[in-house]
């Protein structure tokens, strides 16, 4: 009696039992399982250290060519599982000392389930981080410094990034070009407001060197680093000089009298703070606001700058006080946490307050704003041949150059009080007065 064919066996077979349909070259063998269903599934089963096991090939499709070994829609051929099979048991045979067929596949399976997460990490990180989560980042690393820029950052992001282009907003920060961030600068330009394109491109180019900076230098929070940035796009683009070119309308010195004289005998926290504002040499407002009460002394104030370079914590600032501006500190009445405060020290005055304030006493003066009583100062002490180097370091201009960072630690108090009593004495003189500015001679 010839054997029967895999077919006949098939066609035998009872439902959930399987039977060998022929040896598979180089190890194992061709099974089939009848399911209730009426299908047949083929299987490649084989036998390891005592253990076997069975991996599905397909359903059996009887309609399919015989002599074809690709598989049809419908399912496979005998021939075509059993070349389905011949290939399972020469990967099983080629690493049988690895744990066969099984341990590739599991290999396999974890390279592509890495593989996954690779690419979900890739895309929930293009998500996430953005160019707005970099630049919102970056005003809160800004803000944790101390950096009073932050809030003008935080406004022009908004305004002119977010709000304008939400679409490249949401794009991944390492993908945003130079010619994205220039655009955004011209459509500023085209409205009239080149000083705010040109600060636009240094806040996005500040944000964008941080997150580069991540990646070689410790002091830059790790968030930073998932960004993933290599390439600064800011830099790829140009300021407008000519919006760069600075307000120079100082108020002159009979305006600084004016001003002086109104301020003088000002009652109240208002005319003292106005007076300890002008005669510390007229610092930054947003800084004088938020001197604390700590550091007050009888005779010195320390404040912090919060300009200068992208990154770096406020610089300490100490200010001689002459006599007139301790008398001024003292009728401030400082206590708890804030020296200037109309609270007992819990909040300092705003910024904006004591502009308000100031400007409302200089109604007399055209054109008042506050920055003119800083650039006004400086230009009286400029005019009596106060040295450039002193008026930068009374009002706390950059300091540059390496041996002034680095190597000079002269407090230049000495001469920082001088200077303010040299400035004392031109508000304080007589309308009338012969005290005249030295003229530079030819």
């Amino acid at each position: 009696m010839s054997p029967k064919t895999p077919g006949q066996i098939i066609n035998a077979l009872p439902v959930g039992k399987f039977a060998n349909l022929g040896r598979v070259i180089p190890s194992g063998a061709l099974e089939a399982r009848k399911l209730a269903s009426g299908t047949t599934m083929l299987y490649w089963r084989v036998t390891l250290d005592g253990k076997t096991s069975r991996v599905v090939i397909g359903a059996y499709d009887s309609g399919a060519p015989v002599k074809k070994f690709e598989p049809t829609a419908r399912g496979y051929s005998i021939a075509a599982a059993t070349e389905a099979a011949r290939v399972m048991a020469q990967i099983h045979y080629t690493n049988i000392g690895a744990g066969g067929y099984a341990a590739v596949k599991t290999k396999e399976a974890a390279e592509i389930a890495a593989a996954n997460l690779t690419v979900a990490a890739a895309a929930r990180d293009a998500k996430e981080n953005t160019l707005e989560s970099l630049l919102a980042r970056y005003c809160d690393h800004l803000e944790h410094l101390e950096r009073s820029a932050h809030k003008d950052a935080r406004s022009i992001f908004k305004l002119h990034i977010f709000d304008a282009w939400p679409k490249i907003a949401g794009l991944p920060a390492n993908q945003v070009t130079g010619e994205q961030i220039a655009d955004m600068m011209r459509r500023l330009l085209e409205k009239g407001k080149g000083r705010t394109s040109n600060k636009l491109r240094s806040y996005v180019r500040s944000a964008y060197q941080t997150a580069r900076a991540s990646r070689s230098k410790a002091s830059v929070p790790v968030e930073f680093k998932g960004y993933n940035v290599t390439h600064n796009p800011a830099s790829d683009t140009e300021p407008d000089e000519s919006q760069n070119k600075p307000d120079k309308n100082p108020l002159n010195a009979a305006e600084l009298r004016i001003y002086w004289q109104a301020i003088k005998a000002m009652p109240g926290i208002k005319g003292a703070a106005l007076r300890l504002h002008l005669l510390t040499g007229a610092q930054r407002i947003e800084q004088l606001v938020k001197l604390r009460t700590i550091n007050v002394s009888d005779s010195t104030i320390l404040l912090f700058d919060g300009k200068g370079r992208p990154g770096k914590a406020p610089r300490p600032h100490t200010l001689p006080l002459i006599d007139s501006a301790a008398a001024a500190l003292c009728a401030c009445k400082p206590q708890g946490v804030f020296a200037l405060s109309t609270d007992a020290g819990e909040t300092h005055i705003a910024a904006t307050t004591l502009s308000n304030w100031a400007a409302d006493v200089a109604s007399d003066i055209p054109a008042f704003a506050t920055k003119r009583i800083r650039s006004g100062v400086e230009t009286l002490l400029a005019s009596v041949r106060v040295a450039s180097e002193i008026r930068g370091r009374l009002q706390s201009h950059g300091i540059s150059g390496v041996q002034s960072r680095h190597y000079d630690a002269y407090d230049y108090l000495d001469e920082k009080r001088q200077a303010l009593k040299t400035l004392f004495r031109l508000l304080d003189a007589p309308a009338t007065s012969n005290v005249k500015p030295f003229r530079k001679t030819a």
